[in-house]
């Protein structure tokens, strides 16, 4: 980028802005907290195109969490829930965080340990997939589970 007749060094910043002028090229300033300041000499359009590229690359590398929920009744039968376990399964398996909850309505609410036994069923179930990251908790008219997904 700079042409071989520049000198890599310490420069006043009088001295790296007419460089940068004579250049037809930017002074960027790359570490502010440094002691003296780090500055290149470079075309400032392209290094904005470069910084978003990086923060692109690196955000793509980031995986993002599913969180995916089944939802129970407090008295729910054995099929129904063989059939939601197999989901459950499917959601572990792909990677997503499952929620599982089992929703009390009404006078319901006197069954909360038929819904904890259902919920510790379910994580007892799907032991080899996934590990119970919150024991069951009763929000409200709501008692739910997290299971995360075992890492392979």
């Amino acid at each position: 980028m700079v042409g071989d007749n520049v000198e890599i060094g310490v420069y006043s910043l009088n001295k790296a802005l007419a460089l940068a002028e004579s250049l037809e090229l930017d002074l960027v300033e790359i570490s502010p907290n440094a002691s003296p300041p780090v500055c290149k000499i470079l075309e400032y359009k392209k290094f904005l195109y470069e910084q978003k590229k990086r923060e692109k690359a690196l955000k793509a590398k980031t995986s993002k969490i599913i969180l995916k929920e089944i939802r129970f009744g407090p008295q729910t039968d054995e099929h129904d829930y063989e059939f939601k376990k197999k989901h459950a399964e499917k959601f572990l398996k792909e990677g997503a965080k499952l929620k599982a909850f089992v929703f009390f309505k009404g006078r319901s609410i006197v069954f909360k340990e038929q819904g904890q036994i259902l919920l510790l069923r379910l994580a007892q179930d799907l032991e080899e997939l996934g590990k119970v990251e919150q024991m069951p908790i009763l929000e409200g008219k709501k008692m739910s589970i997290l299971i995360s997904p075992k890492k392979k």
